[in-house]
């Protein structure tokens, strides 16, 4: 059974609250639940972390090397800024999903720059809820 690490980065704690018009309604609690749904009904074992740190989300990256087999994460903002979450990317040693629910390249300038996107496996973005589903559906049928 494949195990997979989701990683939520800054701010997504406050979906279904946070610009309802760009972000959607969803709670991260609803989103957890799906998520979890559909791992398990792709034979999945999952696990989902949220975080507003960076530090923590380092460390997140560097525990999952030495328990998981995949990362999906939503680096939010840090996914314009951290080269700190690049290098734990890197350190973590696994593939890597990075997602994200809008379409960071219709956005501001500033969020076409992607420090993650170069260092993972693929980029699914603009899509909501299923940016993440369809990262899930992708890690189960790699490699069958």
């Amino acid at each position: 059974m494949k195990k997979v690490l989701v990683i939520h980065g800054p701010n997504l704690d406050a979906l279904g609250t946070r610009e309802r018009d760009i972000y959607g309604s969803i709670s991260l609690y609803e989103l957890d639940r799906l998520l979890y749904q559909r791992a398990e009904q792709l034979g999945l074992y999952l696990v989902t972390y949220q975080s507003n740190s960076e530090e923590d989300l380092i460390d997140a990256l560097h525990r999952a090397g030495k328990s998981f087999d995949w990362v999906i994460i939503n680096p939010a903002a840090f996914t314009h800024t951290s080269v700190a979450l690049r290098d734990a990317v890197l350190a973590s040693g696994l593939p890597v999903i990075e997602v994200h629910l809008t379409n960071v390249f219709s956005r501001e300038d500033f969020r076409k720059r992607s420090f993650i996107s170069d260092v993972a496996k693929g980029v699914i973005s603009g899509l909501g809820i299923y940016s993440y589903l369809l990262a899930l559906e992708f890690v189960a049928h790699e490699a069958e």
